[in-house]
C-alpha cells in the first residue's frame, strides 16, 4: 500500500504551527512503522500489544498536555488532538490505551491528587513504566454513573471499598486503578494498586470489536485502601466527568484518523482492483 501522506478534510493544515506539524508526522511515521505491520495479527488474536507502550511513551504521548516536571511533553491541546487522530488510524484500541492512560489516569492524578500522588505516579505513567485503568461504568450503570452501587467506607485508617466495574479499558494489565466509589453518599476517587488484597481484574474476551484492546472487569470485595490513596480533592459527579471531557476531546479527533484510514484504504484499493481492463477508480 501506498504510503499515507494525509487527508486535510476541514483545512487546517495551514493553520498548524510547526511543533504540531512535527508531532502529527512524527506519530504518523510510528504507525506506518510499528502499528500498521503488526495490528492486523493482534487483532485476530485478541492481544494487546504491550512491546509499542515503551515506544509510545519516548514519543511523548501519554500525559502529552501536562507540565514538564512530572516527565510530560508539555504539548499544546492541537498537538495532543493530533496525537490521537495519528493513533486512530493505527487502530482504535491504541488510540484508546493512549486516551485511557493520558485523560483518564494522568489527568485525574494530575487534576484531583496530592503533590506526593503526582511526584511518584505521572513520570512513571508517562515513560510506561506502569499502565492505568480508570473505574467508573458498573454492570448496571454506564450512562447514569450516579447511580453506581460501588461504596467506600472509612474505616479510620484505611478506606474499604466493595463492588464491581466493567468495560474498563486497561483493567488485567494495569498497575493503577482510578476507581470512583460513593462515600457517604459522594462520590469521591481512589487509588487501587495491583495487587491490593480484595481486588480483582479478569479480562473480558471475545470481543467483536476494538480486540487488540484489553478490556476488563474490576471486583472489588472487602478491598483495603490506604488513607493516602484517596484522590483527595475529588468530590461529587463533576470529578469523573471532568476526566470524561478530556478524554472525548481525544476521541473526536481519533473520528478524523479513523476516516483518514477508511479514505485511505478504499482509495488504494480502487486505484489497484482492475476491472474490464481498466483500475475501478479511472
Amino acid at each position: 500500500m501506498t504510503k499515507f501522506s494525509g487527508v486535510d478534510y476541514y483545512n487546517i493544515e495551514s493553520l498548524l504551527n510547526e511543533e504540531e506539524i512535527l508531532v502529527r508526522d512524527t506519530v504518523r511515521e510510528f504507525v506506518d512503522a510499528e502499528v500498521l505491520p503488526v495490528i492486523e495479527r493482534y487483532y485476530r488474536e485478541g492481544k494487546f500489544p504491550i512491546e509499542l507502550v515503551r515506544k509510545m511513551a519516548d514519543l511523548g504521548m501519554f500525559g502529552s498536555t501536562l507540565p514538564a516536571k512530572y516527565g510530560c511533553a508539555e504539548m499544546n491541546n492541537v498537538a495532543y488532538g493530533l496525537v490521537m487522530q495519528e493513533l486512530e488510524r493505527g487502530d482504535s484500541g491504541i488510540r484508546s490505551f493512549a486516551s485511557v492512560q493520558s485523560a483518564l489516569v494522568m489527568y485525574p492524578i494530575y487534576t484531583f491528587g496530592s503533590e506526593a500522588q503526582k511526584e511518584y505516579w505521572l513520570p512513571k505513567l508517562a515513560t510506561g513504566e506502569k499502565i492505568g485503568c480508570f473505574g467508573l461504568t458498573e454492570p448496571d450503570y454506564g450512562s447514569n454513573p450516579a447511580g453506581m452501587l460501588t461504596r467506600a467506607e472509612d474505616k479510620g485508617d484505611h478506606y474499604l471499598i466493595n463492588g464491581a466495574k466493567m468495560w474498563i479499558t486497561n483493567g488485567t494489565i494495569a498497575d493503577v486503578a482510578v476507581v470512583w466509589a460513593k462515600m457517604n453518599g459522594i462520590i469521591h476517587g481512589f487509588l487501587v494498586e495491583r495487587g491490593t488484597e480484595g481486588f480483582s481484574a479478569p479480562e473480558m474476551t471475545g470481543k467483536h470489536s476494538l480486540r487488540a484492546s484489553v478490556t476488563s472487569e474490576l471486583i472489588f470485595q472487602d478491598c483495603r485502601i490506604p488513607k493516602e490513596n484517596i484522590l483527595p480533592a475529588t468530590e461529587g459527579l463533576k470529578s469523573p466527568l471532568m476526566c470524561l471531557n478530556q478524554a472525548r476531546y481525544g476521541i473526536a479527533w481519533g473520528a478524523i484518523g479513523s476516516a483518514m484510514a477508511c479514505y485511505h484504504t478504499a482509495l488504494e484499493y480502487a486505484k489497484s482492483r482492475v476491472q474490464f481492463g481498466k483500475p475501478i477508480a479511472s
